[in-house]
């Protein structure tokens, strides 16, 4: 019996933690009405909570502000991002997966395609 449940245990040990990093560039989205803007955030609602209705959200995450600053050896801190780059870093959630490849199906869901944008999907590696 204590095999039975080693075995069952070490199954849920196999998910992993995958970070997915939201990059478009918002200067490229045209400007929307209130109705649009709703519309769109109840997107990313409707699919964040199908992730966390399966059991899989690690942390829903946040936006990121499009302004910041980048520091650099020898306390070279530069206007950031990175200026030259169009598309900026918009936000990140964590879900979890039994495999690299199920966080990319996961991921494939997103709305941000809708606006052009990217999903970078990462694994944590846990400290």
């Amino acid at each position: 019996m204590v095999f039975i449940n080693f075995i069952s245990t070490a199954k849920f040990d196999t998910m992993r933690d995958y970070m997915f990093v939201f990059r478009t560039d918002y200067n490229a989205i045209p400007e929307r009405t209130a109705e649009a803007a709703a519309a769109m955030t109840q997107r990313w609602m409707d699919w964040i909570g199908g992730i966390a209705a399966q059991g899989k959200l690690t942390d829903r995450g946040n936006r990121l502000e499009n302004t910041g600053s980048v520091v650099k050896g020898k306390n070279v801190v530069t206007n950031g991002p990175y200026a030259e780059i169009k598309e900026s870093i918009g936000g990140y959630t964590i879900v979890k997966a039994n495999s690299y490849d199920e966080a990319i199906e996961m991921a494939k869901g997103c709305p941000i395609f809708s606006q052009g944008g990217n999903v970078e999907v990462r694994e944590v590696s846990i400290l």
